[in-house]
């Protein structure tokens, strides 16, 4: 029996010095050291040995499977290493060579013109609010004192969900909300995304931008909006940009303007940006209705307000000097990289 263990030890030592692999080494483990291993085997065989060899057996079939622990251990690590010596050399990497080229995307001119503006109203002391653009007719009509019978409210000028739930086709829900909510001095700018039942040309989309500002405080006046609009049309259009307001009718703001904008482009001359007139139509504006007020529980004999608002795609259209509106939504990314 010493003579067999004798031989499986130098057997299996001199296998273990040949594996090339982990995998070879694994396998010869299980081969000799195994459940069913050539020295388990032995182990098991031990009640068929004479009393007295019992103990020296077990004790010499203990030392040699120790011993050989020891030497797949150290075969394993060197494995171990010439395996990963082997990964390095196959995987490096030569850092001379030209990497892939990384496409660096930018802002769209929308979002780009929407944070210029937020920046500008945030400098102003004013606070950004956001509401849905699924909304309540009552907001995006009746609170803003327009009547059942005003063209607005009509399905080819409006996208309704049901009779009582529409698109927003404004931000102005987002004003009527807040002034529900908070008690004045209020002070906002309403950017988002609203819906008109427009038909699709260089100057119109049913989808697009629009930027709403709400002031609503004690003496309020018409002098205010035009401060306000002549120091945000300054920042955004530049120094040297001058503003003019012309008589018009809205149904929320009494009385009500629109302020156009010296061509930034030709400095009021005339050009193809502004059609040859010198000046570029680009708020809607006026100061808010009593009744608005007074629908959104405010009492219009203690506070007053002005309110403004305009597209986006105008301001991008002519700030970028771009001619069709369609451009801003088709992705292509030849145009897009202008910006």
């Amino acid at each position: 029996m010493k003579e067999k263990i004798a031989t499986i030890k130098a057997n299996s030592i001199k296998e273990i010095s040949s594996c090339e692999n982990l995998k070879e080494l694994s396998d010869l483990k299980v081969k000799y050291l195994g459940k069913k291993g050539e020295l388990t085997v032995i182990l098991r065989g031990m009640g068929a040995l004479q009393p007295e060899e019992r103990p020296i057996i077990g004790e010499l079939v203990n030392q040699v499977r120790d011993e050989l622990e020891i030497e797949f251990q150290k075969r394993e690590k060197e494995l171990k290493r010439k395996e990963l010596e082997n990964k390095l050399k196959s995987e490096n990497i030569d850092v001379t060579e030209p990497s892939k080229k990384i496409e660096i995307g930018s802002l769209h001119p929308i979002t780009q013109i929407i944070n210029e503006v937020e920046e500008i109203f945030l400098g102003m002391g004013y606070k950004i609010a956001d509401g849905p653009e699924v909304e309540k007719a009552i907001y995006n009509f009746d609170k803003l004192n327009t009547p059942p019978d005003h063209p607005a409210r009509d399905v080819q000028d409006t996208f309704y969900i049901t009779d009582d739930i529409v698109l927003r086709s404004q931000t102005s829900p987002v004003q009527a909300r807040v002034m529900e909510e908070q008690k004045p001095p209020i002070k906002i700018i309403c950017p988002g995304t609203v819906y008109r039942s427009d038909s699709v040309d260089s100057t119109h989309s049913p989808v697009f931008h629009q930027i709403e500002g709400l002031v609503v405080d004690k003496n309020i006046s018409m002098t205010d909006l035009k401060g306000t609009l002549e120091m945000f049309t300054k920042k955004s259009l530049g120094e040297n940009t001058r503003i003019r307001f012309r008589p018009h009718h809205f149904p929320f703001t009494e009385p009500s303007a629109e302020a156009d904008v010296s061509c930034f482009v030709c400095g009021g001359k005339g050009c193809k940006v502004c059609k040859g007139e010198g000046w570029i139509e680009l708020v809607g504006c006026g100061m808010v209705h009593p009744n608005v007020l007074r629908n959104c529980g405010i009492d219009p004999e203690v506070y007053s307000g002005f309110a403004f608002g305009f597209g986006v795609e105008r301001i991008a259209m002519a700030k970028f000097g771009i001619d069709d509106m369609r451009l801003l939504f088709e992705n292509d990314v030849r145009f897009l990289k202008q910006f």
